[in-house]
């Protein structure tokens, strides 16, 4: 992987899990039309054979309570190997909607490098997911990513309740992939909006399935002890996280990944690390509204 390609990753993946699954996945060249990336907001267009909607059905049960409301934003500067500002990412939490026949918080995540690393590369990432309200689960999720003018769409496209999942990849041409889910299953950003929500004490773990570019990853997260991050607030106790992942055969990918969660309660994704070939990434919180 080159420096280029695993810093797009980093910028363009907030969720810690994200960060590992693209990792693995991304391929030397992206192919499709050349034009400018959609406006921040604007969901993806629905193109001659994109998957169907997922059935209408809402979950049973109250609403999850979490920790955060629509408006929230999150800003972070991304480092390279300790000593280079590579550029910046934003998570938002941009409405909550009726969607797919239940509700559903609206999440982006949007990377871009520093100005002066973008005349020497021009790249723009956007991650989004419907997350719905009951359960937390993913209904529909996508990266859009365009590097030098060329441009790729990948989406999924959930329908929990039947575990089953449809991937599309469009660049030039349309590739579709019917997927069977072990039971219920994340992305990354709804695997980040989880964890949020979770109740941490040292030594504890949870596990869970994640899918990704029509992937299947067993993720289990591992709990450590409480430090003191800096960031943009000033300094915040945080809660580490430790995720191992494996693929469909057992073998572990994205290894040296970290995320630390605040221990308060708006549990604010303080720190992500990612261990890369190339070196180090890193996204300090700098600012939240």
């Amino acid at each position: 992987m080159t420096k280029h390609r695993a810093l797009l990753t980093v910028l363009a993946l907030v969720g810690p899990l994200a960060l590992a699954l693209g990792a693995q996945r991304l391929p030397s060249r992206l192919g499709g039309p050349v034009g400018p990336p959609p406006k921040p907001g604007t969901p993806a267009p629905n193109k001659p054979g994109a998957p169907a909607p997922a059935a209408a059905t809402r979950p049973a049960g109250p609403e999850k309570v979490v920790p955060f409301k629509p408006g929230e934003m999150l800003t972070y500067d991304v480092s390279w190997s300790d000593t280079l500002t590579a550029g910046s990412a934003t998570l938002t939490v941009r409405d909550k909607r009726t969607s797919f026949g239940s509700t559903a918080y609206y999440l982006v995540a949007e990377g871009q490098p520093t100005s002066l690393l973008s005349k020497l590369y021009a790249v723009y990432y956007k991650a989004d997911t419907l997350v719905d309200a009951y359960t937390l689960f993913p209904q529909r999720g996508s990266v859009f990513s365009q590097e030098n003018g060329r441009q790729r769409m990948k989406e999924t496209k959930f329908d929990q309740a039947k575990r089953a999942a449809t991937f599309q990849m469009r660049t030039a041409t349309t590739m579709t992939q019917d997927q069977a889910l072990p039971g219920p299953t994340h992305d990354g950003l709804s695997a980040l909006t989880a964890m949020r929500t979770m109740t941490f004490a040292p030594g504890a773990s949870s596990s869970f399935a994640v899918a990704d570019s029509g992937y299947l990853y067993r993720v289990t997260l591992n709990v450590g002890a409480k430090e003191t991050i800096p960031t943009g607030l000033g300094g915040l106790p945080a809660w580490k996280i430790v995720p191992a992942i494996r693929d469909s055969r057992g073998q572990v990918v994205g290894r040296g990944m970290a995320v630390w969660i605040s221990d308060d309660a708006r549990r604010l994704p303080v720190r992500i690390q990612a261990q890369l070939p190339v070196g180090t990434f890193v996204l300090t919180l700098k600012d939240a509204r």
